[in-house]
This record gives C-alpha cells, sequence and structure tokens, in this order.
C-alpha cells in the first residue's frame, strides 16, 4: 500500500482533507505508529485502544505482522504530552496520532516532517493545527469534533428542555487549561442572554467526574 493510502486509512472518517506526504520513515515491510493518548494507562484507554486496533485490522494492517504500536499515555499531564511527543519523534514512526487536543499540540510541537494524524481537538484551526479544514496544509490532518463551535447551542438546547434552568455547571478537563477556558467563555458568552449563570467544574480524572455528578445530585 502507497503511503498516502496508509495515511488516509488510519484517518478513516477524518472531517478533515488528506495532504501530501512528504517520503519518511520506513518504507516497506513493518510500519511503525506513535500513539500519543491522554489517559494513565493501555486499560484506561481500553476501549479506544481496542477499536483502533480493530479498525486497522479491518484495513489488512495487524499489530505483530505488518505494523507495530508504540503507544504512550501522559495521564493528562503537560510536561508528559510533552515528553512522550518528543520520544515519539524521536522514532521516526510512519504515522503520529495525536488523541486530544494537547496531544495534538505536542505532536505539532514534536515534530514538521513527521505525519500527525489528530482526533477529538475541538478547534484545530483556532489552534493553529491547520490552516482551514478543507486545506490543512503542512504535516498534520484529523478529525475534529466541532465541540467548542457545539457549546453555545448546548446551552440553548438545555434552556428549551427545562424552562426555568437559571443554572448550568460545566465540566471541563483541568489537564487542559487553554481548552477549558474557551468552553468556558462560549458557554458563559451564549449564557448570559438567556438568564443562565455557568460554573465551570474542573475534572483532573474519571473519578471526579462520579465524585462531582453525586454532589451535583445530592
Amino acid at each position: 500500500m502507497k503511503r498516502r493510502e496508509f495515511i488516509t486509512a488510519l484517518g478513516g472518517v477524518a472531517a478533515i482533507a488528506a495532504w501530501p506526504l512528504a517520503a519518511h520513515g520506513q518504507q516497506a515491510g513493518v510500519r511503525k505508529i506513535g500513539v500519543l493518548w491522554h489517559a494513565a494507562s493501555a486499560e484506561e484507554e481500553g476501549a479506544y485502544l481496542g477499536a483502533l486496533r480493530e479498525g486497522l485490522a479491518d484495513l489488512g494492517h495487524i499489530e505483530g505482522e505488518n505494523i507495530t504500536l508504540e503507544n504512550r499515555f501522559p495521564a493528562e499531564k503537560s510536561e508528559r504530552f510533552i515528553s512522550f511527543a518528543a520520544e515519539l519523534a524521536q522514532l521516526k514512526p510512519d504515522v503520529l496520532v495525536a488523541v486530544s487536543r494537547p496531544a495534538a499540540m505536542a505532536a505539532q510541537r514534536a515534530t514538521t516532517t513527521i505525519p500527525i494524524v489528530f482526533s477529538l481537538v475541538p478547534d484545530p484551526v483556532g489552534d493553529k493545527l491547520v490552516q482551514s479544514l478543507a486545506r490543512p496544509g503542512g504535516n498534520i490532518t484529523g478529525l475534529s469534533n466541532m465541540a467548542l463551535d457545539l457549546s453555545a447551542k448546548r446551552i440553548e438546547l438545555l434552556k428549551d428542555m427545562v424552562g426555568g434552568l437559571s443554572r448550568v455547571a460545566l465540566l471541563v478537563n483541568a489537564g487542559d487549561p487553554e481548552g477549558a477556558r474557551r468552553y468556558v467563555k462560549q458557554s458563559e458568552a451564549a449564557g448570559a442572554p438567556l438568564g443562565i449563570t455557568i460554573e465551570p467544574v474542573e475534572v483532573h480524572g474519571l473519578g471526579e467526574i462520579r465524585t462531582h455528578f453525586r454532589g451535583s445530585i445530592s
């Protein structure tokens, strides 16, 4: 399979178009894929890691046969995103997969030559990861969940569903302060004219999500 086909297949349903790729890394035999996750372990990323392996296998890329996965788990710590991205770049993989905004930003910092495919990035244009959704440019492409652009609409829909709504707790990722700041700003701008106060709640891990929900219900 040609390199462009390999990267496009890996990107799957990426909302951003494929970009011209320069020759890089291994050209034949076993290909190496670096994956920068956001949780702390393979167990925490189990469902998504399994889905990645399954999706690659469906396309004929079998781990241990014609591809190897170099996984790194930064545990939502900013310094680990940076150090692991640099470590993966040093391995010269055929492609670097970045899961989440902090991972994508760290990967962009680590290399301008290795192809990068990101996922779960709310605003790749605003983060200057890509030039535009239609023409990403550079060595980066991927899938945006458009979550930032949808923040205002979510508040409007909540108001429609709960007529007397006056306060909304907004769970934000404490491991991504800049991303959290943008979510809060967009939500507050949408809530103000509707008489809704936004109360940001920082979450540092999965366990805290359960705790915050229990606290809200009690």
